[in-house]
């Protein structure tokens, strides 16, 4: 009984063994987790370091650029102004030219009116004076013949 009752207390102790070898092991490996998220960690609080150092040079990044943004935005409201303005002004060229346009065509018309006038008038001239040429002869023949 001794035999097993010793048997029985050292199974137990190596199974305590065995347990704190685990224990152990899960401990280590607990322990270079937390080393690893140490380092993690610091590399974190040093880059946000250096990101609050490079934020201290925001303010003169953003004066440097607020004089453009000021120019940008001047300008963009000229732009603005001048398309209000190019408008109405658009509207009255395109009148002006169906204007001019119809101008044009009464001028051209008008043209050829007086061009069809012109070429009646000179045959009606020359038919006068055809007429009047040939009264001439008629009266000459007859002063012609009275003598």
């Amino acid at each position: 009984m001794s035999r097993s009752a010793l048997s029985n207390f050292r199974a137990k102790e190596e199974e305590i063994e065995r347990k704190k070898m685990e224990v152990r092991e899960r401990v280590q490996a607990q322990l270079g987790r937390v080393e690893e998220e140490t380092k993690r960690l610091a590399m974190i609080r040093e880059v946000k370091t250096k990101i609050q150092e490079d934020q201290s040079f925001l303010p003169e990044l953003e004066g440097l650029a607020d004089p453009m943004r000021k120019e940008v935005s001047l300008v963009r409201k000229k732009i603005d102004s001048v398309n209000k303005e190019l408008k109405p002004l658009g509207q009255s060229v395109q009148k002006k030219e169906k204007e001019y346009k119809d101008a044009l065509e009464a001028f051209s018309d008008k043209n050829k009116e007086k061009v069809q006038l012109i070429t009646k008038l000179m045959e009606l001239v020359s038919e006068s004076e055809r007429l009047r040429l040939k009264k001439l002869d008629e009266l000459s023949k007859s002063i012609d013949t009275v003598r």
